[in-house]
């Protein structure tokens, strides 16, 4: 299967995340936080606790054998036994080994063993030690064929079907790591650490899968990677899906090829099928070969073509204007930049929100600002009235004149809080969008002109969270709804809330760390990426066409972004310095014809 079929989520109870999950039976897993180990169904309730599980463990410290018995690290880092009518525990493996100490364990099918990452924290050095049926020891893993040592802090282990032993391996529990592949002698293989090539890899939850796939976790860019069994890059299996948002946990049930993966901010847990009955079935033969060789193929084919779209994209786009900058007082960064009129502008930082010219002098300063927000908080209207977030978290309303202020939309609910405001020009509607601070999730909400909400967008067509933290706002000619997620990507939606695309960068999970956005009058998308400094250019599908500022270029680390409809001018502010910059990269021609953009595109 090309793509990941949605089968169904649960949200866990019990717990606070999803650090390890351990496939019990189609419809049973353990799952646990780091402070608690618990079985749950499908509905999420607890069926079961482990009292004296291992604290402080964000890995693999529990696995599942052919009896349906758990096996798990305890709090004093023996290695325990749960029978399978969960009334009976037994020491399996007792801690002896000071000052080594269990981190992750994995059973394996193919011969009963079970395989423990180790962990020394003195020296921050890992080793694998495998034990047969009876607890003995019978092998220890920890050097190359050089002498060198081969992990650092192992988080999760596994084993793959020709016998390979995999481990998700990292420098310390923050920092970016690899996936450290021996043989079953414990012969070096490989190690891989992201795609492209030396790219980061920030490892968390891996698992095999019947065709010998290795799927691993990445925090950096928020997907689930596919590897073929010697380690080549094959696809980003999930990136950034909803309500999971950053996978960290995987567990692959063999009896029905089903994929279950855990979030780490929350407590989804969300079950996938990407496998056919028919390529399961074809393991280990050449026809299991030209599955693997179709993953692989197909994807590339599709990059160069989207290369030689850029290569003529860039060309085109090669004559973006430098038409002004300046610096502006009152402020120490510009998170967020509303148009008034060509020489007049609202910009924000953290703490401040002044009216300034294009000489940078402040002309107004609005004093309750909510000091608490380092996104999109005001927003402007045709009437040049300014929307704007106060420190009660009320939607004001300040006068073109700057006499009188007005609260709209008044903070009724404590539990959600608004993060950013969207004035739509199209139906004069409020866009807002809403954050929940104890457990992050977000939604937009849609007031119409008195004020009354008429519209919630919160979740995809499967029920799953489309936000975590709507940090930016906007909307598109055709009426799309299109957010900045501080999360990492640009959710769109149609103007009726139904999902259409996310955006997690060029090319696809490379990775946003997206900032401010607008649209301009082609309908294109323009967001900043403070990951590599640069201004993104989307079409109104989603589709990578330039990158339309970048680091070299006149502004560091563009943060905010504001389109002037009448002048076709781009605004652009600046994340560390009082900076903006103006710029022009549409012509005349261009802006009267909307649906002929980049016609160079089409051609062959």
């Amino acid at each position: 299967m090309s793509v990941p079929e949605f089968h169904q989520s649960l949200t866990v109870r019990s717990v606070d995340q999803c650090f390890n999950i351990s496939c019990l039976t189609s419809d049973r897993v353990w799952v646990s936080d780091g402070d608690n180990l618990i079985l749950t169904n499908i509905t999420g309730a607890t069926i079961h606790r482990v009292e004296n599980s291992c604290i402080g463990s964000c890995g693999g410290s529990h696995t599942v054998n052919s009896e349906s018995e758990l096996i798990y690290i305890d709090v004093n880092y023996n290695i325990k036994t749960l029978s399978k009518d969960m009334k009976s525990t037994s020491t399996y493996i007792e801690n002896t080994d000071y000052p080594w100490r269990p981190q992750c364990v994995y059973w394996c099918p193919s011969n009963g063993d079970l395989l423990v990452g180790m962990y020394r924290n003195f020296t921050e050095t890992g080793k694998v030690i495998r034990f047969n049926q009876s607890g003995k020891q019978t092998q220890t893993i920890q050097y190359d064929n050089k002498g060198m040592g081969l992990y650092n802090n192992l988080i999760c282990l596994t084993e793959n079907n020709n016998g390979d032993v995999v481990v998700s391996d990292a420098e310390s529990i923050s920092e970016c790591g690899t996936l450290v592949v021996t043989e079953r002698e414990g012969r070096h293989r490989y190690s891989y650490t992201g795609h492209p090539p030396r790219s980061l890899l920030l490892t968390r939850g891996i698992c095999t899968d019947a065709l010998s796939h290795i799927l691993v976790c990445d925090h950096r860019t928020k997907s689930v990677q596919m590897l073929d069994k010697d380690g080549y890059f094959l696809s980003h299996l999930l990136i950034r899906p909803p309500g999971i948002f950053t996978p960290h946990s995987l567990s692959y049930h063999t009896n029905t090829h089903r994929l279950w993966v855990g979030s780490v901010y929350n407590t989804k847990l969300c079950v996938y099928r990407y496998i056919a009955r028919h390529d399961t079935l074809s393991d280990m033969n050449p026809a299991s070969a030209g599955v693997m060789e179709s993953l692989s193929v197909v994807p590339y084919k599709e990059t160069k073509k989207h290369l030689q779209e850029d290569e003529r994209l860039l060309k085109l786009m090669s004559t973006i204007e430098l038409f002004n900058f300046f610096t502006r007082q009152g402020v120490d960064g510009c998170y967020h930049i509303s148009c008034v009129i060509s020489n007049l502008f609202w910009v924000s930082d953290a703490d401040n929100l002044i009216l300034a010219d294009t000489a940078g002098f402040p002309l107004h300063h609005v004093d309750d600002l909510c000091r608490d927000l380092y996104g999109g908080s005001h927003t402007v209207t045709s009437e040049s009235e300014l929307f704007y977030i106060d420190r009660n978290y009320n939607i004001n309303k300040l006068s073109k004149n700057m006499k009188t202020t007005t609260t709209i939309i008044e903070k009724k609910d404590s539990t959600w809080l608004p993060g950013c405001v969207y004035w739509s020009p199209s139906t004069r509607d409020l866009l807002v969008g809403m954050f929940r601070e104890k457990i992050l999730s977000g939604k937009v909400n849609r007031f119409n002109q008195s004020g009354q909400q008429t519209l919630t967008i919160q979740h995809d067509s499967t029920g799953l969270e489309l936000y975590r933290y709507a940090n930016y706002i906007t909307e598109n000619n055709n009426g799309d709804v299109v957010v900045s997620d501080a999360d990492g990507a640009i959710v769109v939606t149609d103007r009726e809330g139904r999902h259409r695309f996310s955006y997690t960068g060029h090319p696809s999970g490379s990775g946003l760390d997206p900032r401010g956005i607008c649209t301009d009058v082609l309908s294109h998308i323009l967001v900043c990426d403070v990951t590599d400094d640069t201004v993104h250019m989307l079409d109104k599908d989603g589709h990578f066409l330039s990158y339309l500022l970048t680091k070299s270029q006149d502004i560091d680390i563009p943060c905010s972004l504001s389109y002037d409809v009448n002048t076709h001018r781009l605004w652009v502010g600046s994340w560390y310095n009082n900076k903006v910059c103006v710029y022009r990269f549409t012509d005349r021609h261009d802006a009267l014809t909307d649906d002929s953009t980049f016609p160079l595109l089409n051609d062959e």
